[in-house]
């Protein structure tokens, strides 16, 4: 009797032994498996869930149309509604296909947002001086509030680029009529000062490049111009920063973007003196053409 009794505790010894060392084995198994509640809880994906980062492309509409995001200011260069150039360099798919370069060795200055009667004929009479032709980009409604300051652009030679009617950097992200209505109206206001002049360029405000505005205004016989030199002189940096970018950051074909209107201008007008000598030296300067194609 005692001998059985012996027996069996030893049979539950070893059972109870053999229980906790299964149990032991379970929790430390346990914890070398990942826990995917709690990879969810903090923010890390399993697999089946994207990543999804702030600066990934922004999908389009088959219109070519950002979706999904803020649209004012938000393409291809642009940081601050109302001005044009960033720092930042725009890539060809949000271009659409617009200029960069003037397809030559030769350099193009390109004046936005004018005419202003305080530093539009500032800038005139520099590149007079320097017998250098250039391109400005006019703001409708500044064209028909200045139509002498149009006419005396187109009698020095250079020539004119349609740079809608109120600056408006979210018009590419309006509907084609709307789009059409803006540029049909400014190149009126020019033609009123200027009948015979050609129109034959188009700058969206701030670099805000979309399919929509791209292909109305080829539609309107006017190639889309973008830029490849910005000094930033619409943050009024001063002449020598402005003389200095330009200087370094210039090529052959390069397309240089300055402004002589919308806001203080005097550093772009004073850089400009600092800037042609040493251009026209270097490189041969000219107006864009009025036959891009």
């Amino acid at each position: 009797m005692t001998r059985v009794s012996s027996t069996a505790r030893a049979a539950v010894i070893v059972t109870a032994v053999v229980a906790a060392l299964l149990g032991s084995a379970y929790v430390l198994g346990r914890s070398l498996v990942p826990d995917q509640t709690q990879r969810h809880a903090t923010g890390v994906t399993t697999e089946g869930d994207g990543p999804h980062y702030a600066d990934q492309t922004p999908e389009r509409s088959s219109t070519g149309t950002p979706t999904g995001i803020p649209t004012a200011g938000q393409s291809a260069g642009a940081t601050e509604a109302g001005q044009d150039g960033s720092g930042q360099n725009a890539s060809d798919d949000n271009l659409f296909g617009a200029h960069t370069d003037t397809g030559n060795a030769r350099l193009a200055l390109t004046f936005d947002d004018g005419p202003d009667p305080r530093y539009t004929p500032q800038v005139l009479a520099i590149l007079r001086e320097y017998d250098v032709k250039a391109t400005f980009c006019v703001v409708g409604e500044n064209a028909q509030d200045h139509p002498d300051l149009i006419q005396a652009i187109v009698a020095d030679g250079h020539t004119l680029c349609n740079h809608s009617w109120h600056h408006d950097v979210t018009l590419g992200n309006k509907s084609a009529n709307q789009i059409r209505a803006d540029l049909v109206r400014t190149n009126e206001a020019i033609r009123a000062a200027v009948p015979d002049a050609p129109i034959v360029w188009y700058r969206q405000p701030g670099g805000a490049w979309t399919y929509p505005v791209v292909s109305v205004s080829q539609q309107l016989g006017m190639t889309p111009l973008h830029w490849s030199v910005d000094p930033s002189d619409w943050q009024a940096p001063g002449a020598s920063k402005i003389a200095a970018t330009v200087l370094a950051q210039v090529e052959p074909g390069a397309v240089v973007l300055m402004h002589d209107a919308g806001g203080d201008r005097q550093g772009t007008v004073d850089a400009l003196r600092r800037i042609l000598p040493q251009l026209g030296a270097r490189y041969e300067l000219e107006a864009l053409p009025t036959d891009p194609t």
